[in-house]
C-alpha cells in the first residue's frame, strides 16, 4: 500500500534544485497550500465577499430607512388619529351634554302640554256637566210644565161652565183693550 502522503497532491518524489517538481509530503506541504489557496481566495474573493458586504450592507440601511419612515407616518398617523379621537371625544360630550338638556327641555315641555291638556280635559269635563245639568233642569222644567198645563186644563175643564167662560174671555178681551189704550 502506498503512503497516503504520495497521492494526496501529486505522484512523485521532491526534486532536486533547480528543478520543478511536486513536494509530497504533506505536513510540509499543506501550510504552503493553505497560504497559496488563502491568498488566492483572499485575492479574487476579496471584491465579491466586498460587493456581497456592501449589498448587504446596503439593502440592510435601505431597509431601517424604509422602517424609519414607515415608523414616522405610523406615527404621525397615530397622532391624526389621537387628535380625531379627541375630537370625536368633545363632539360626543358636547351631544351627550346637549342630548340631556333637549332631553330635559323636551320633558318639561311634554309634562306642561299634559297639564294644559289635563286642563282642558277637566274644562270640558266641566262644561259637559254644566250642560248635561241645564239640559237636565230644562227636561224637569218642560216636564212639569207640561204636567202643570194638562193639570190647569183639567181642572179649568172640569171647573169651568159656559157662563164662566163667556166671563173669562170677556175679561181678557177687556185687558187686552186697556192694554191697547197704554200704548
Amino acid at each position: 500500500m502506498k503512503n497516503i502522503t504520495d497521492s494526496f497532491l501529486c505522484l512523485g518524489y521532491w526534486p532536486s534544485a533547480g528543478s520543478f517538481g511536486f513536494n509530497t509530503d504533506i505536513l510540509a506541504t499543506n501550510p504552503i497550500n493553505l497560504s497559496v489557496v488563502l491568498g488566492v481566495l483572499v485575492f479574487f474573493g476579496k471584491g465579491v465577499l466586498s460587493d456581497l458586504l456592501d449589498n448587504r450592507k446596503q439593502r440592510i440601511l435601505k431597509t431601517i430607512r424604509n422602517s424609519e419612515e414607515l415608523r414616522e407616518g405610523a406615527i404621525e398617523q397615530l397622532e391624526k388619529a389621537r387628535a380625531r379621537l379627541r375630537k370625536v371625544e368633545t363632539e360626543a360630550d358636547r351631544f351627550r351634554v346637549n342630548g340631556y338638556s333637549e332631553i330635559e327641555r323636551e320633558k318639561l315641555n311634554l309634562i306642561n302640554s299634559i297639564y294644559t291638556t289635563l286642563e282642558q280635559l277637566e274644562n270640558y269635563k266641566n262644561e259637559t256637566i254644566h250642560f248635561e245639568q241645564q239640559r237636565a233642569i230644562n227636561q224637569v222644567r218642560q216636564r212639569v210644565f207640561q204636567q202643570a198645563l194638562q193639570g190647569a186644563l183639567g181642572t179649568l175643564n172640569t171647573c169651568l161652565n159656559n157662563e164662566l167662560h163667556l166671563r173669562t174671555i170677556s175679561a181678557n178681551i177687556g185687558m187686552f183693550g186697556e192694554m191697547k189704550d197704554i200704548k
